[in-house]
């Protein structure tokens, strides 16, 4: 598996990065380890887990379940110096129930949300930290930006966090251009560490115009952020949700799937068009080929973020890093469109 460097840092990740969210609760613990196992096998440093993972599968589960089983496996494996290992605070949920058992909506969940104030954050490392069982994370995500705070708040805080060597970098996810911009630039202004990582929903679909719910693009690359992160190589993008809930594989549930509610449009019909083709070529699933595709992207560079619920996920995506693309078909990937 290949490393790329994360932003200006000197550190070298694993391209294909391990999402751990579901591990603890959908996935059953020993399930949960042998993924974990494997991963590290195929090459891979890079595990991505968050304090709020994962209260949604089910009754009686409130967060910090992925959390759990990582400390767990670190403490039984001994192999924290092994990983590059980033959790995130600010999601956290007050009443798991309360959403659960709610409409459904965005503003529901984001009610809950415990937001990133200083103190907020503070509290949220030292759990996280108690849960995984280690001194220090090497990456520290504000999870869901939080515009009800003062920037200078949550930045202080996270300044404090990396002087104390809680996380040895900080990151930001599901955050606007203009607000990493303004982010930066206090960041500089005041002497504090700045974002090395912004992780956000990145995939081969492109966004649709007009989208203006803080739900549906708050976390969604746009064009503006791509050029944003070719000017800025500080800063590496770590894209999650690659595979759209797996709707590139099946047509049937492409139809009426929520997600696609921001893609669907004669653009994302000419993208699909072609990735069924040269898939077709390569004799790979679609899915297979939309995280190759990202792989081989260099302006920027990225990092694909997966979250396999099952080994077989696992060991589809991990073949996905051994898929090489000719000029022809990456060309033709990337001028598709309407």
């Amino acid at each position: 598996m290949r490393s790329v460097r994360l932003g200006r840092t000197g550190e070298q990740v694993s391209q294909l990065a391990l999402g751990a969210m579901l591990m603890g609760t959908s996935t059953d613990e020993a399930t949960s380890v042998g993924m974990l196992e494997r991963y590290l096998e195929a090459g891979g440093t890079f595990i991505d887990t968050a304090d709020c993972y994962a209260w949604w599968p089910g009754p009686g589960l409130t967060g910090g379940e992925s959390e759990e089983l990582l400390g767990r496996w670190l403490a039984k494996s001994g192999k924290r110096d092994e990983i590059f290992l980033a959790t995130k605070g600010s999601a956290w949920v007050r009443d798991a129930e309360a959403i659960r058992s709610g409409d459904g909506s965005y503003e529901t969940m984001a009610a809950q949300w415990v937001g990133a104030g200083g103190d907020t954050l503070r509290q949220a490392i030292d759990g996280s930290l108690r849960r995984l069982g280690t001194d220090h994370v090497d990456l520290y995500y504000v999870h869901v930006d939080d515009r009800s705070t003062p920037l200078e708040e949550t930045l202080e805080a996270l300044a404090e966090i990396v002087a104390a060597g809680k996380a040895r970098y900080i990151g930001w996810s599901n955050v606007r251009t203009w607000r990493l911009e303004r982010i930066r630039a206090l960041a500089e202004k005041n002497g504090w560490p700045a974002p090395v990582a912004v992780q956000q929903q990145h995939s081969y679909l492109r966004p649709k115009a007009g989208l203006d719910s803080l739900s549906n693009v708050e976390s969604i690359v746009d064009d503006e952020q791509v050029d944003y992160l070719r000017a800025n190589d500080d800063l590496t993008l770590v894209a999650y949700s690659p595979i759209l809930k797996g709707i590139y594989d099946d047509p049937a549930k492409r139809e009426g799937h929520p997600i696609m509610s921001l893609y669907a449009g004669p653009d994302a019909d000419a993208r699909l068009a072609a990735l069924t083709e040269v898939a077709a070529e390569l004799d790979v699933t679609p899915n297979q080929l939309v995280i190759s595709w990202l792989l081989h992207q260099t302006d920027p560079e990225l990092i694909t973020l997966m979250g396999p619920r099952t080994p077989e996920q696992l060991e589809t995506a991990l073949a996905a890093s051994d898929i090489k693309l000719t000029e022809d078909q990456l060309d033709r990937l990337d001028n598709a469109g309407a």
